[in-house]
C-alpha cells in the first residue's frame, strides 16, 4: 500500500494574500471533532504537485471504516450548501456529496473519473476553487457558465491528462460572475476547515451518516464510502 501524499494545507502557502487568515472558530470546532472520529487523509493536491497527470497518481490507500454521523460534519455538509457548482446524477438521491476541487488538481480529476460509475446512485455537486495555479479560477468560472458544464468537465480533465493544462484561458473572458462564485467557493472551503482539495461532504443516505472525506477515491472505496 502506497503511503498517503500529505493534502495541500492553504494556511502554509504565500500565493495569495486571504490564505494566511486564521480559519474560523467553526472550522476549528469542526477540525477537532473530526480529528477525534479519526477523519483519513487520502492523496490530495499539493503546492508541490500542481498539475500533474491524473494516470500518474499514486493509488490511494483502502477506505477505513467510518465513524457514526458527527455534527460537525452535517455542519460541514450544510455549510456546504451554500457554494456554488454543477450536479452529476440524478436530481433527487439519497446519497448526495458536495465536492470542493481545483481545477487544476490531478486528484481531483482522478476523483471525477471514480465517481462516473456512480452517477445512477449518488448525487455530487462539483464545486470550484482556486488556489493551485492562476488558470484555476478563470478555468473554474468557464465550467460554472457553461450550458453543459459536465462535456465541458470532461473536456478539461482529458486535456490535464494530457499535460495541456485543462481548459485554454488564453484570450478568455470569463463570466464575471462566475468569477465572483469561484472566490465565494474558496472563501466557503476555507471557512469549514480544509486544508486540501479535492474535499468532499457527503449523507452516505436520506438519513446518513454525514461525512468529510479529503483526497482521491477509488470507484471501490467511493462506493464503500457511499454506503453502496
Amino acid at each position: 500500500m502506497n503511503t498517503p501524499q500529505r493534502p495541500y494545507n492553504h494556511r502554509a502557502a504565500t500565493d495569495t494574500a486571504s490564505v494566511a487568515r486564521r480559519p474560523s472558530e467553526f472550522g476549528r470546532r469542526a477540525w477537532l471533532m473530526l480529528a477525534g472520529y479519526g477523519l483519513m487523509v487520502a492523496a490530495g493536491c499539493s503546492k508541490q504537485e500542481p498539475a500533474a497527470s491524473a494516470s500518474s497518481t499514486s493509488q490511494p490507500p483502502p477506505v477505513p471504516p467510518q465513524p457514526p454521523a458527527a455534527g460537525a460534519a452535517r455542519e460541514s455538509f450544510d455549510a456546504a450548501a451554500a457554494g456554488k457548482g454543477f450536479a452529476t446524477g440524478e436530481l433527487i438521491a439519497a446519497r448526495v456529496a458536495r465536492v470542493f476541487f481545483d481545477p487544476q488538481c490531478s486528484h481531483c480529476a482522478a476523483l471525477w473519473q471514480a465517481s462516473k460509475p456512480l452517477q445512477d446512485r449518488v448525487r455530487m455537486v462539483w464545486m470550484p476553487v482556486a488556489f493551485i495555479a492562476p488558470p484555476s479560477a478563470v478555468q473554474g468560472a468557464m465550467l460554472l457558465a457553461s450550458d453543459d458544464p459536465v462535456a465541458l468537465m470532461d473536456q478539461h480533465e482529458a486535456a490535464l491528462a494530457a499535460g495541456a493544462g485543462g481548459l485554454d484561458v488564453s484570450g478568455a473572458a470569463p463570466n464575471a460572475d462566475a468569477l465572483a462564485s469561484v472566490k465565494a467557493n474558496t472563501e466557503l472551503w476555507k471557512r469549514i476547515g480544509s486544508s486540501g482539495v479535492p474535499h468532499m461532504v457527503y449523507r452516505a443516505g436520506s438519513d446518513g451518516p454525514y461525512g468529510v472525506q479529503e483526497g482521491q477515491l477509488s470507484t471501490d472505496q467511493l462506493t464503500r464510502l457511499m454506503g453502496l
